[in-house]
């Protein structure tokens, strides 16, 4: 996600929920005023949110550091022998490393958020010339280093594209000098490092913030109320089909300026921003690797119509994004009708979750 936050959404998630959630109390108190009209039950989220705190979030944390892993030996690997296929290794361990990072935008909250590990993990555009800075300089490139002096925007999976890929799969082992191994072992060290941390944030036998979205409810000092949870789940999902839509396709589009494409060095935008709408589709349906209770068994409870409706507005979304000509950065100027039509089709996502998934729950009453 970009180094900046997009503050606004959050403020106008915060005042719209605060609209939802008194309008919902007002007829509360109407529907007790009258002896004939009956209170609808309360609905019991416990397996949606154990669900999704322990084999969506945590399974694809869990994900992200085994793959880091996987590309920290590749880069060693690298290293010590800086041939053309150690190189595409490396790249192939670099681009599977994104695909859980990407899905775990969906629910940018919790420990990634409160640790800072978004901005040292996935900060964006990069800058060649501070880039360029570090290699010319004198310092030990050391995890240390790179963890305590250098900028977020001079660390995490940019910085290590950049350093791998420069222009797609064209670059050459060969040319790779022993400074930019270095860095480029020191900021995959530093990188393993951090999805250590936000795993163990999570894991059970670990710091354990899956229990506290699992145990929404009374006594829960974070989250007092299962909705509470549930507002939190879409938030998140808000944000990023937001960012998707009006920041990470629309600001190179709309500014037709390739530096400021995600994902650029690798080619891999696209594909990014298919697994930004995975992560929504993995947090509504409850389905990644295993099937379980999701979002979509309340909304389907409550309006059946509505669920199937997004669900096939996600699908929608993640097939328009697939259907931009590769690589993004050239499609902006090339190819603007099929950029366009994702900006929409993830657009249209983003509404539905905002109007009317998020007013479902205000409306709705949890145990």
């Amino acid at each position: 996600m970009k180094l900046y936050k997009i503050t606004i959404v959050f403020c106008c998630l915060i005042i719209t929920f605060a609209l939802i959630v008194g309008c919902s109390g007002n007829n509360e108190d109407d529907a007790g005023d009258g002896d004939d009209t009956k209170v609808s039950e309360a609905y019991d989220a416990t397996d949606i949110l154990n669900h999704y705190a322990n084999n969506v979030i945590y399974a694809i944390y869990s994900d992200l550091d085994t793959e880091a892993g996987v590309l920290l030996d590749a880069v060693k690997a690298l290293q010590e022998d800086p041939s053309q296929s150690n190189l595409k290794a490396a790249q192939e361990a670099w681009v599977a490393a994104r695909m859980p990072w990407e899905r775990s935008e969906a629910f940018l909250f919790g420990p990634v958020d409160t640790q800072g590990l978004d901005p040292a993990l996935d900060s964006w555009p990069v800058d060649r010339v501070s880039l360029q800075k570090v290699l010319d300089g004198n310092d030990e490139l050391t995890t240390n280093y790179v963890k305590n002096e250098l900028e977020d925007t001079q660390k995490g999976f940019h910085t290590i594209e950049y350093l791998l890929f420069r222009e797609g799969d064209k670059r050459q082992a060969s040319d790779m000098t022993d400074r930019e191994l270095d860095y480029l072992l020191a900021s995959t060290m530093n990188l393993k490092d951090s999805t250590a941390q936000l795993a163990n944030a999570w894991a059970p036998n670990g710091e354990n913030f899956v229990n506290t979205i699992a145990s929404a409810g009374e006594g829960n000092s974070v989250y007092r109320s299962q909705s509470a949870a549930l507002q939190e789940m879409i938030d998140g999902m808000i944000v990023i089909a937001d960012e998707v839509a009006n920041g990470k396709i629309s600001d190179p589009f709309n500014e037709e300026d390739t530096t400021l494409v995600e994902s650029q060095f690798s080619f891999n935008s696209i594909a990014d921003f298919q697994n930004n709408i995975r992560g929504i589709q993995a947090v509504y349906t409850g389905f990644f690797k295993s099937d379980g209770s999701g979002l979509d068994e309340f909304v389907s409870s409550k309006n059946s119509e509505l669920d199937t409706r997004f669900k096939t507005e996600v699908q929608a979304a993640i097939d328009a994004i697939g259907a931009i000509p590769n690589p993004f950065r050239d499609a902006i100027t090339n190819d603007r009708p099929a950029v366009q039509a994702a900006i929409d089709a993830v657009g249209t996502v983003h509404i539905s979750l905002q109007q009317d998934i998020l007013a479902l729950i205000g409306e709705s009453k949890f145990k």
